[in-house]
C-alpha cells in the first residue's frame, strides 16, 4: 500500500479505518516514550524519528542530506510495520526484545532485520513498544551507528 502524504495527519487519514486507531495508538506510544532529540518526520513514504541534523551533521550515510533513520511506522496492506534500526544494530537490545514479545503478545514474533510486522492490529504490544523507545537515546543510537558503520 502506497501512500502519498506530506505531513503524519494526511498519513494516517489514508490508512484503512480498520487500522487507523492501532496506527494512532502505535504513533502515541513513540512519540511519549522516545527519549529527548528524535524528530518526526515523513520519510521513505512512512512517518519516521530521526536524529536531527542538527544533532548529527554526518547525517546518513546513504545520503548525507538526510537525518539519522531511527524508528519508522507504516501501513501496509496486510499488517503495521516498526522499523527499529536499534534493533537492528545491537544484538544485546534484539535479544531483550524477542524474549519480552512473547510476555507481552498472545501472537508469534513476526519479524524481519528491523521489521516488526503486526498482522492483528488490536494485538500490537504498545507496552512493551514503549519500554523499546526507552531503552537507547539519541546519543546511544549514534555511538552504534558509528561503530557498525566501521564494521
Amino acid at each position: 500500500m502506497k501512500i502519498i502524504a506530506n505531513n503524519p495527519e494526511t498519513y494516517i487519514a489514508q490508512i484503512p479505518e480498520d487500522k487507523q486507531a492501532a496506527f494512532t495508538q502505535l504513533r502515541d506510544t513513540i512519540k511519549a516514550n522516545l527519549t529527548q532529540g528524535f524528530k518526526e518526520v515523513l520519510s521513505y513514504g512512512m512517518i519516521g524519528y530521526v536524529v536531527p541534523l542538527e544533532l548529527y551533521p554526518s547525517g546518513y550515510h546513504c545520503d548525507p542530506k538526510l537525518p539519522l533513520p531511527f524508528i519508522s511506522i507504516a501501513a501496509q496492506k496486510n499488517f503495521i510495520a516498526l522499523y527499529h534500526m536499534g534493533i537492528y544494530a545491537d544484538k544485546a537490545l534484539l535479544d531483550w526484545f524477542v524474549k519480552e514479545y512473547p510476555k507481552h503478545s498472545p501472537t508469534k514474533l513476526d519479524m524481519g532485520k528491523s521489521c516488526i510486522r503486526f498482522k492483528k492490529p488490536d494485538q500490537i504490544p504498545f507496552d512493551l513498544i514503549a519500554e523499546l523507545c526507552k531503552k537507547m537515546t539519541v546519543s546511544d543510537w549514534i555511538e552504534r551507528y558509528e561503530l557498525n558503520l566501521k564494521k
